[in-house]
């Protein structure tokens, strides 16, 4: 596999074994004392451990921060930005999945930060106040390919208080170098695989089918779902296939990239039932996909025949892309509804429902959204039902 440096959206270094090259990301942004942030789980990993010795090889003393849950919270931040400012830290290693990745970037933001963080949610132009001057840098090196966080200007966070997820926002959240190294996913397990595979390609999709004038993310968003169709299922049966893994981590930033332009309602029924349900994100997205497809139907359609064109499917209809979409689903062993996940008794509807109408992705939803259309979401997901 070549290696090379891309410059878009920001420095990303891309290549087998390119995680060598971890001290000379630090040194290159001045970095001399970072703390890097991981899950619990990952922090015993060879992954980390191998890649402590390279900091450690080269002189540079890293910290490690890794109370960090799937479903990362405020509390998890908060005491990041203590232990950061503790041991008197001047950079992150945002280091792993989405929850690791959204976690180090909060904390590289709030480290010199005053107010909190639901001060910087993504509304209107919270992110102007910010002290910009006081953002550590960050280097982020995702260990699953979905959520795209290392090439992403947010962070999703869970305020426990609220029971909301909440979207933390700041242009300075993009991480400064990103290292892409497939050989840091071969360990990846087939069912994260699959789950994280499926949120890649809702970002793509999502933003593909997002209204709005933005050529250049449409076009990532179609060359990303073109890899994931070229990819994900050669990952998810031979997690060694290094050419597979890379075009995985490569359509996650990519969808990543594209959805500046904006998500939907696959992610506005998400986001609660991970916060109250603990849900995995991925999942979720793939559970949701089909029934806001056939839901959105009416102000998709061109679009989705455009993507299956593109991805050269044998029916290139609107039905040929949800048939590909089920079929894909089948092949990587995800549930078809939600009820084989969450047990109907655990399911507050009407809570989710408004919590997913309040959710800063229907706004870019393709159809305008009421609370009833949300109760039917959940309902027809539920039951299994696709929309006619």
């Amino acid at each position: 596999m070549i290696k090379s440096n891309w410059n878009y959206p920001t420095n990303v270094w891309v290549g087998e074994n390119r995680i060598k090259d971890l001290s000379s990301a630090c040194k290159n942004l001045n970095i001399k004392k970072p703390l890097l942030v991981t899950d619990n789980n990952l922090a015993k990993s060879k992954i980390i451990l191998n890649s402590l010795k390279i900091l450690k090889n080269d002189n540079i003393l890293v910290e490690v921060f890794s109370d960090v849950v799937g479903n990362p919270t405020g509390t998890n931040v908060n005491d990041g930005v203590k232990f950061f400012n503790k041991k008197n830290c001047d950079g992150v290693i945002a280091f792993g999945g989405g929850s690791g990745l959204d976690v180090g970037k909060a904390i590289a933001f709030m480290s010199g930060q005053n107010l909190s963080i639901w001060d910087f949610e993504d509304i209107g132009d919270n992110w102007k106040k910010a002290d910009s001057k006081k953002i550590a840098p960050i280097i982020a090196v995702p260990t699953t390919a979905g959520t795209g966080s290392e090439t992403g200007r947010a962070s999703v966070i869970l305020n426990e208080e609220t029971g909301v997820k909440k979207i933390i926002f700041h242009p300075k959240f993009l991480p400064s170098i990103v290292i892409l190294d497939p050989t840091l996913t071969i360990e990846l397990p087939p069912k994260i695989t699959a789950s994280t595979g499926m949120d890649a390609l809702a970002h793509n999709l999502e933003a593909y089918c997002a209204p709005g004038y933005h050529p250049m993310a449409d076009g990532i968003a179609l060359e990303g779902m073109k890899l994931i169709n070229e990819s994900l299922l050669i990952a998810f049966k031979d997690g060694s296939n290094i050419q597979a893994r890379m075009n995985m981590l490569a359509a996650a930033s990519m969808g990543s990239t594209a959805f500046q332009k904006g998500l939907g309602a696959i992610h506005s029924l998400s986001h609660p039932v991970n916060a109250l349900n603990n849900i995995h994100h991925g999942l979720s997205n793939a559970i949701f996909m089909p029934y806001v497809l056939t839901f959105n139907k009416d102000s998709i359609e061109n679009k989705i025949i455009n993507i299956s064109k593109y991805l050269e499917l044998k029916d290139q209809s609107f039905v040929g892309f949800i048939n590909w979409i089920l079929d894909l689903r089948e092949k990587l062993n995800l549930p078809h509804k939600l009820s084989e996940v969450i047990k109907k008794e655990d399911l507050d509807i009407e809570k989710l429902s408004k919590m997913a109408l309040d959710d800063p992705s229907t706004s870019t939803n393709p159809k305008k959204m009421s609370i009833d259309h949300m109760k039917d979401l959940y309902e027809h997901s539920m039951a299994g039902k696709l929309f006619k």
